[in-house]
């Protein structure tokens, strides 16, 4: 057993020992060859193609490309500011011939604009208003006359003590005039108004309800000063809208209320409400001045509309049926009345 052991270890080193070993090159170098060659694959079309091949091809064709039909949309950041641009024309016109019952060919216009920047984040709201009013009528056999004239600004800054509460602290500024001179027709001689005369200004503090919607909006001040500015000269030595005479700035201190609201009512029919109340804490109080505006808005499409408003003014400061002495001394000063306007006008209207 030893022996055979003996000799099969011997054989296997011999062996060994004549054969011919070739060693293992990890990294071969390269290779010089001048028959070294690149050969590309050609493509190659498929004659008959299968029902569930997937063909791709990576290379872009130019054209084959189509313009996009809708543009991309860039991200706009989220803004706190609200803002409003209307310009409105109002046209209403009569014409006659040759007809029986009679009458006079005439054409009204009234223009307006309203701009609103309002921003409300957290604790802050600030709200500022900019409302314009011209109107004319043209009749045949007199000359032109004015049918509305109004200019009003405001702004209202108010604070919040927490997100939670809606009663904010609030500072209110407005302010209202005319653009033109304002008469007595037929009389154009004497204007009874002009720009800043009269003109108003409300400065006051207080609190404010206004509801997360902003289509609400109730301020409460109980100190309010009221500026009564009369700039004409002639108006001003009249005494006019409860100045003295000679005088051009009237000043006074009270309690003022005023709310506006802005619902829809019916399918394309939108109501504008606004009121003012004011009562002086020193020469009449008690005694309320009105100033309230109602108007509905009726929506025919994205440019043309209706509208049907009224507006009702009660001042204990303007005077009617004054009556003067050819000496200029006044006989009977007058007594406040209710002014009424009421309008009714289809016409165009542009907000962007």
């Amino acid at each position: 057993m030893r022996i055979n052991c003996f000799l099969i270890l011997f054989f296997a080193v011999f062996v060994t020992s004549n054969a011919q070993i070739t060693r293992l090159k990890a990294f071969e170098p390269d290779s010089t060859d001048s028959n070294f060659r690149v050969v590309r694959i050609k493509d190659v079309k498929l004659k008959y193609l299968n029902r569930n091949a997937k063909l791709t091809d990576p290379r872009t064709v130019l054209n084959r490309v189509k313009p996009l039909s809708i543009w991309y949309k860039r991200f706009k950041p989220t803004s706190f500011w609200k803002k409003v641009n209307k310009f409105g024309l109002n046209i209403s016109e009569v014409a006659f011939v040759n007809w029986n019952a009679g009458g006079d060919n005439s054409v009204s216009a009234l223009a307006s604009a309203d701009f609103a920047r309002n921003y409300k984040f957290r604790y802050l709201d600030w709200n500022n208003e900019v409302q314009l009013r011209y109107g004319i009528n043209a009749q045949e056999g007199r000359k032109l006359r004015k049918t509305d004239d109004q200019i009003r600004l405001s702004t209202t800054l108010s604070f919040r003590k927490d997100t939670i509460t809606n009663w904010y602290y609030s500072v209110k500024a407005n302010m209202r005039t005319q653009f033109s001179n304002g008469y007595k027709y037929p009389n154009r001689e004497n204007p009874i108004s002009r720009f800043m005369s009269p003109g108003y200004l409300f400065v006051g503090v207080g609190t404010s309800y206004i509801p997360p919607q902003d289509k609400f909006n109730l301020y409460i001040s109980p100190a309010t000063m009221k500026s009564t500015f009369v700039l004409d000269e002639a108006l001003s030595n009249q005494g006019a809208f409860g100045v003295e005479e000679g005088e051009h700035i009237f000043l006074e201190l009270g309690f003022l209320i005023t709310n506006t609201w802005e619902t829809q009512i019916a399918e394309n029919v939108l109501m504008n409400h606004r009121l003012n109340l004011y009562t002086d804490y020193v020469r009449s109080f008690g005694n309320i001045d009105v100033d309230w505006e109602l108007n509905f808005n009726l929506k025919v499409n994205q440019y043309l509309n209706a509208n049907i408003g009224t507006h009702l003014i009660f001042d204990d400061d303007i005077k009617f049926d004054e009556q003067i002495a050819e000496d200029g001394t006044t006989i009977d000063p007058g007594i406040p009345r209710i002014q009424f306007k009421q309008l009714l006008g289809v016409g165009l209207l542009y907000s962007f």
